[in-house]
């Protein structure tokens, strides 16, 4: 017969690692609890796959605004092209414009904390045009660091 402390030693262990678990879960910033320096740095974007089309993956960079304070502003890389990118995190959305040509926005994206992810990614919708001609698409924005 195994004495009884063999048995127990693994199973304190596990169950201290799972408080540990638990612990930095709840960790995790809210909506609330994130402000726009938040989302400075990199990050991955991958866009929904389109009939007949495979997803679209890209690298947003986003750093302070230069002249507007809470505001971003950046890059969005997607193949060839480079897109000027504004961005502002209000009321717990995440709302970024893009321009082809630093003058004309070509498209809104509009994104939300996904719950459980510690604040390192956002889902949301691109849209471009304008009605009839609105056409929506769904994304995901994952931080290349740990936030």
């Amino acid at each position: 017969m195994m004495p009884r402390h063999r048995f127990c030693r693994p199973l304190i262990a596990a169950l201290a690692l799972a408080g540990l678990g638990a612990q930095a879960a709840t960790d995790c910033p809210t909506a609330a609890d994130i402000d726009s320096a938040h989302f400075v740095g990199a990050w991955a974007i991958t866009l929904a796959a389109t009939p007949g089309q495979r997803p679209e993956r890209g690298r947003l960079q986003l750093q302070p605004h230069p002249v507007y304070s809470d505001s971003l502003k950046g890059a969005l890389e997607r193949g060839a092209q480079r897109l000027q990118i504004v961005a502002d995190w209000e009321d717990g959305q995440l709302t970024f414009e893009e321009s082809a040509d630093g003058e004309r926005i070509s498209a809104t994206w509009q994104a939300r904390l996904v719950a459980g992810q510690c604040g390192r990614v956002f889902e949301g919708v691109r849209f471009t045009g304008d009605e009839p001609d609105a056409w929506a698409q769904r994304f995901r924005m994952r931080a290349e660091r740990a936030r």
